[in-house]
């Protein structure tokens, strides 16, 4: 459905996207992820057809997005982190407005309209001017009017942004809702969301695509050591250098998300690759006749992953 082959995006002397390639696949919804300037947004817009690569070819169901931009364009809702929307217009008629704009026919824009309001849940909001919605409600706009013209590729870029968390919920299964019938590209900061949503990840860095694979295969190839979590009575300073001193052990840290009750310290200790050190360290506390109330391994998260593969290629690049 969406196919990207070696494309490389210049500003000037500004190398923002170098010799990407990737796939989505008809009904996959695939995250997309990245730091700030990594060229997740000058990709999208490439995919979208608003602006050309200086190198490279992308597809999106079978059209090429520079020869064929306009067949490209009726293809594709495209919701951008800040959507273009018009503040003095009230929403139902912003969004036959945008029907039009993508070419809906006059007999199917009340049709679309009335689907993009209750997908979206804006009923309530539909007669009110845009300039007076929250910005949660005008997120939801955004989100409409790419859906206005049921498009076979949604590229949707931080679709929950000021959001709260009962909107997240429906707006994240609206997304899983509509991959039966929708190619979807989600790119977001919010890496839970993406474990939660997607189906499959690709992360650019400084221009470059680090990985591309599931969530699952992402956190099980990425081998840094794993983390614990203690609760220890204990003097943290002695704790840190005793514990600090295992074999494996490279750091010892006061766990700032985490909170200790009574006298008892939360620390976070980070081992290295292929090192299981749980059983040094519960003695080494013992040894020492401080009390041990908690220890257990952290999960690995997505966000573990990101750090890890966009802090080396940056080390590396450095």
């Amino acid at each position: 459905m969406i196919e990207v082959q070696n494309v490389t995006k210049r500003y000037g002397p500004t190398l923002a996207v170098d010799n990407v390639s990737f796939r989505v696949e008809k009904g996959e919804i695939v995250g997309f992820l990245g730091p700030n300037a990594a060229g997740k947004t000058t990709t999208m817009r490439i995919i979208t057809s608003f602006m050309p690569a200086t190198e490279g070819q992308v597809s999106v169901a079978g059209y090429d997005v520079f020869d064929e931009a306009m067949e490209v364009k009726k293809r594709i809702g495209y919701l951008p982190e800040n959507p273009p929307l018009y503040p003095e217009m009230r929403v139902t008629d912003y969004l036959r407005f945008v029907a039009a704009l993508k070419g809906v026919a006059k007999s199917q824009i009340s049709k679309q309209v009335d689907r993009a309001v209750e997908l979206t849940t804006l009923g309530e909001m539909q007669n009110r001017l845009i300039k007076k919605l929250s910005k949660g409600f005008r997120q939801r706009v955004g989100l409409a009017q790419a859906l206005i013209n049921e498009p076979d590729v949604l590229i949707l870029d931080e679709p929950t942004v000021g959001l709260d968390p009962k909107q997240i919920i429906e707006v994240r299964e609206l997304i899983k809702s509509l991959a039966a019938d929708h190619t979807i590209i989600l790119s977001t900061h919010i890496l839970p969301e993406v474990s939660m949503t997607c189906e499959r990840v690709v992360i650019i860095n400084r221009g470059r695509i680090v990985a591309e694979d599931t969530v699952e295969n992402l956190m099980s190839s990425v081998d840094s050591g794993e983390s614990l979590v203690l609760q220890v009575d204990g003097p943290f300073d002695a704790i840190q250098e005793k514990i600090g001193a295992v074999d494996g052990v490279k750091t010892v840290n006061l766990d700032s998300g985490a909170s200790a009750a009574g006298t008892a310290t939360a620390i976070r200790v980070d081992c290295e690759p292929g090192k299981s050190v749980r059983r040094e360290v519960a003695k080494t506390i013992v040894t020492n006749d401080w009390g041990l109330l908690e220890l257990r391994p952290i999960s690995r998260t997505l966000e573990d992953v990101f750090l890890e593969l966009t802090t080396e290629e940056q080390e590396v690049a450095a």
